[in-house]
């Protein structure tokens, strides 16, 4: 007697992420692109101030 095996395969999960395209207004993709650039401009502003010396007011002449 013989016996037949079942192979079954699943799908493979996608390696990249599906992103929806960009919407106008307040979404995720917003939100995440201006944490980015915030996260980028802070630490760009606390290397300029230890290389100069000088603080956010005295780049802007206020002090």
């Amino acid at each position: 007697m013989m016996t037949q095996s079942k192979t079954t395969t699943t799908p493979q999960p996608t390696t990249t992420p599906r992103l929806e395209e960009p919407k106008l207004g307040f979404n995720e993709y917003a939100e995440r692109l201006n944490g980015r650039a915030a996260m980028i401009g802070f630490m760009l502003m606390m290397i300029i101030e230890y290389v100069t010396g000088h603080g956010v007011l005295a780049w802007l002449g206020l002090r």
